[in-house]
């Protein structure tokens, strides 16, 4: 599907900068801010530039009040910046109507949450399956993606179990596979490993590597300096501000 066949009213393309031959980038963000009101105003974000490539696994580790939820939201396409630019696999996306941008969300980006976010009384088929619903999978392809996405995290043989018999790192290998259902161009993880011990911490990263060496882009959002090394690039945000670190 071309941006065009998805879009109704496609937002331009900033111009191309002429030295730049490069291929769109999955995520772009160019000099993004997001401020609050307040007195003064809050600036969570302060003049962000980002640019993550197909095929990176890249973590963004910073300590609470960093703006590590704000960038979270702005990634997603669950809140628009203040100022700047956000492009998706090239296409800005701030002036994108709120129609478009639900579609790029369910098409293009999945997401991992700290709390699992499953549905308690539905098993674990019918968990990933209800994800298709919003994601643009033909129905006559819902199963089978499903089943699909289930081995592919080795959950299987756990088919017709329910969330609340499972551990909590089977439950997040079931929400990584609702996650991965469609497809996405990008897996926005948010403290993946948050409510998981040790042991299941390890497991959840090493499905995050299996993922990152089958082609997938990964962004870990966290402020466990044990999970940021995991990736092979790693940005860190303080008081809304973006730096690489060596």
């Amino acid at each position: 599907m071309t941006a065009v066949d998805l879009f109704e009213n496609p937002a331009p393309h900033p111009e191309p900068d002429p030295v730049d031959s490069r291929p769109p980038a999955v995520i772009e963000l160019r000099r993004l801010t997001r401020s609050f009101p307040g007195e003064p105003p809050v600036e969570a974000l302060r003049d962000a530039d980002l640019r993550i490539e197909l095929g990176e696994y890249v973590s963004i580790i910073g300590p609470s009040g960093s703006g590590k939820s704000t960038l979270l939201h702005i990634l997603g396409l669950l809140d628009r910046p203040t100022s700047g630019d956000y492009l998706l696999d090239g296409v800005a996306t701030g002036t994108a109507s709120e129609k478009v941008r639900a579609r790029l969300r369910g098409g293009r980006i999945g997401f991992v949450f700290q709390s699992f976010h499953l549905l308690p009384h539905r098993t674990v088929l019918d968990n990933v399956l209800l994800a298709t619903l919003y994601s643009g999978v033909p129905r006559g392809e819902r199963r089978d993606r499903a089943l699909a996405a289930l081995e592919r995290v080795h959950m299987s043989h756990r088919l017709d179990f329910l969330p609340t018999v499972l551990s909590g790192g089977e439950r997040q290998r079931v929400a990584i596979a609702r996650a991965v259902i469609a497809s996405p161009h990008v897996l926005l993880a948010d403290e993946p490993t948050g409510n998981l011990d040790t042991s299941n911490s390890a497991d959840v990263l090493d499905l995050f590597d299996e993922l990152h060496r089958d082609g997938l882009t990964l962004v870990v959002i966290t402020h466990d300096a044990t999970v940021s090394s995991r990736a092979e690039r790693r940005v860190r945000i303080s008081d809304g501000t973006l730096t690489e670190v060596a």
